[in-house]
């Protein structure tokens, strides 16, 4: 069980009968120096990795070499340069300080493919004990300014039955005393210091010298930006597209504005589950509440808007009802004979104006502005009848000329009409000396295809919707909503930026 590395000069001709001599005797119970003075044990940390961090247990794991130096003069076996390298097992047979992790959760040695301890001695006695294990140990966050925040998280080794009157424990040589620290990455957090420490503990039986190795972590924010703010503020800047939809188009942007709420709720729901459940509000809770505050602020606009616009249709569409009922009994006072009873011509035209104002969305309108505009045609080609130039058709204030009081025409009117109209598209097509023209038939056919066309591209245009932004609340939302998150996100950043600079200083 033994293994011999080094022997300078070869004073020992029996390893084995060395060993045996050094163990005979000799009591596992007793510490070095017992009764006399204190025992100094030294440590030497060497970082072998950083595994993971859980703000949800609030732990993080890593796996260390932990080397422990103290001087047994009951193992003293020839001068310093002299040393025997052994196995583990030889710990079980001498004794070993009783070195615990104050903060530790769970731990386990490393046994691949033996046991991951080592035993040293030199001849002058001193000792070497070091052993390779990974460990879970507790660290108290402050979540305040998560995910912009830094951490400090310990590694606290202290002596478990010792006090400081009987074994002091301390760094083999202060900050030097840990390495590896520049190989270890993270994932989501840089290592930006550390430091060692050494202080009393005090317990029920005594006081107790600890020492404390801290790691300043500071989180990455680019995982946060792209998983969490980023799709935030898409859409909260998504929830804004409501502003420029018709208010009209109720199914359009009410359902825009439910989701983005819900969208904005899964969010902030997944977020939460990687944290703990603390009391207190964290950064990235303002951030979130916020943006789902601007959300939910753009669905109830148009819940305003709404209101707003039905309330002054209703207004309007009560004052001019009483205006035309006004204007058409003053034109039935007159006593004229109508081919309708007057109540009959009320109901007519006050109906046409309760269409038009109660309807709900564009549609109805472009289809009644299709069914209206069927004389659009007759009434503006420059090529309609003689008849037609020479009649009022549209029935304002109900006049002599109205289409309540035009009579048809009558059958001499009517070949009168045709003739002229027939003599006109005769006309067209001769020169001065009555000769057809074909080249002027051409030009005429050209120009009478481009006019039909530009008239009927007229037509078109007239009869289409016309979207009006008749609400003021929409205006000033599209200022007003995109202005006060762009403010928010400079207060945000700016103060969470200088505090997290603040705390790593």
């Amino acid at each position: 069980f033994t293994n011999l590395l080094a022997m300078p000069n070869n004073n020992f001709q029996n390893v084995s009968s060395t060993l045996d001599k050094l163990l005979k005797n000799y009591d596992i119970r007793l510490r070095p120096k017992f009764g006399a003075e204190t025992l100094n044990v030294s440590m030497e940390v060497v970082l072998a990795s950083f595994d993971a961090i859980s703000e949800v247990n609030m732990d993080y794991t890593i796996t260390i070499y932990l080397n422990q130096y103290w001087n047994d003069e009951r193992l003293v076996f020839g001068n310093k340069r002299d040393y025997l390298t052994l196995m583990g097992d030889f710990a079980e047979k001498i004794w070993l300080p009783d070195t615990f992790l104050a903060n530790d959760k769970f731990s386990f040695l490393h046994d691949v493919t033996e046991k991951n301890k080592m035993i040293k001695i030199y001849g002058n006695g001193d000792v070497i004990y070091g052993m390779r294990f990974t460990t879970t140990l507790a660290c108290m966050m402050d979540l305040h300014n998560y995910p912009l925040d830094s951490q400090n998280c310990t590694v606290e080794i202290e002596s478990y039955g010792y006090t400081n009157k009987e074994v002091n424990i301390c760094w083999k040589n202060s900050k030097a005393s840990v390495k590896g620290v520049d190989k270890v990455s993270l994932p989501q957090f840089q290592i930006l210091n550390y430091k060692t420490s050494t202080y009393l503990e005090q317990q029920a039986t005594g006081y107790y010298t600890r020492l404390s190795l801290s790691f300043l972590l500071q989180r990455h924010i680019g995982y946060f930006i792209f998983q969490t703010y980023l799709p935030s503020t898409l859409i909260v800047m998504l929830s804004w597209v409501s502003f420029w939809i018709n208010h009209e188009a109720t199914s359009a942007r009410v359902s825009l504005g439910i989701t983005t709420v819900l969208t904005m709720t899964t969010i902030s729901t997944g977020v939460r589950a990687t944290l703990p459940r603390i009391s207190y509000v964290k950064a990235i809770d303002i951030y979130l509440v916020t943006c789902f505050v601007f959300v939910f602020a753009a669905l109830l606009e148009y819940a305003a808007v709404n209101y707003s616009y039905w309330s002054q249709r209703a207004k309007k569409r009560k004052k001019l009802n009483q205006a035309i009922n006004q204007n058409i009994s003053e034109c039935y006072d007159d006593n004229e004979v109508l081919p309708i009873s007057s109540k009959k011509s009320k109901k007519k035209e006050t109906s046409f104006i309760d269409d038009d104002y109660n309807r709900m969305s564009p549609l109805p309108w472009f289809y009644n502005s299709r069914n209206k505009n069927l004389n659009f045609e007759e009434d503006n080609n420059p090529h309609a009848s003689f008849y037609a130039k020479s009649q009022d058709i549209r029935p304002d204030k109900f006049g002599s000329n109205s289409i309540l009081n035009r009579k048809k025409p009558s059958a001499n009117q009517r070949k009168l009409v045709k003739s002229i109209d027939a003599r006109s598209k005769k006309n067209k097509f001769l020169d001065q000396n009555g000769n057809y023209n074909q080249f002027a038939n051409k030009r005429t056919v050209n120009r009478h295809l481009l006019s039909s066309f530009r008239f009927k591209a007229k037509g078109f245009k007239k009869i289409l919707p016309q979207v009006k932004d008749i609400s003021i609340i929409d205006k000033y939302s599209r200022i007003a909503f995109p202005n006060l998150f762009l403010l928010f996100n400079l207060v945000y950043w700016c103060f969470y930026i200088v505090q997290s600079s603040f705390y790593d200083t």
